[in-house]
């Protein structure tokens, strides 16, 4: 199936950042806006309380089933935004890690967000993102 985004790097741009800096779809794609993925369990529980990875990876598992309700997967995510409920970025650095491998090669533009508090107890990790897919 063809894919709807097109990832775009620009060589201006110091390549230190682990994504490509724009993104865009053709006017025939249909967009999906994924709310905020947290790492809850399907009983509602956070899991992995404490723990800025293990939250990260329930939250790109959570975005994923997310996705593929809504006919996308994380190759079809045109940007996405990460929330780390820390001030210290080696915890938002570790958080982001598990993101970035979730995506592999498709590095899409992202922003990486310390934030004082996140919604649910113990929450420590959500994850948005836009997907574009061709129907």
């Amino acid at each position: 199936m063809p894919r709807a985004v097109t990832l775009i790097r620009s060589a201006s741009l110091s390549d230190v950042a682990e994504y490509a800096y724009a993104a865009t779809a053709p006017p025939e794609a249909r967009l999906i806006f994924a709310a905020g993925a947290c790492p809850l369990n399907a009983d509602g529980s956070t899991a992995a309380v404490g723990d800025y990875a293990g939250q990260a990876a329930k939250s790109v598992e959570n975005l994923r089933t997310a996705l593929a309700d809504a006919g996308a997967e994380l190759s079809d995510v045109i940007s996405t935004r990460a929330l780390v409920a820390s001030t210290r970025q080696e915890d938002l650095v570790t958080a982001w890690q598990v993101v970035r491998d979730a995506f592999g090669e498709h590095d899409v533009p992202s922003t990486l967000m310390g934030v004082t508090v996140l919604g649910y107890h113990d929450q420590l990790v959500e994850i948005e993102a836009v997907a574009a897919v061709l129907d």
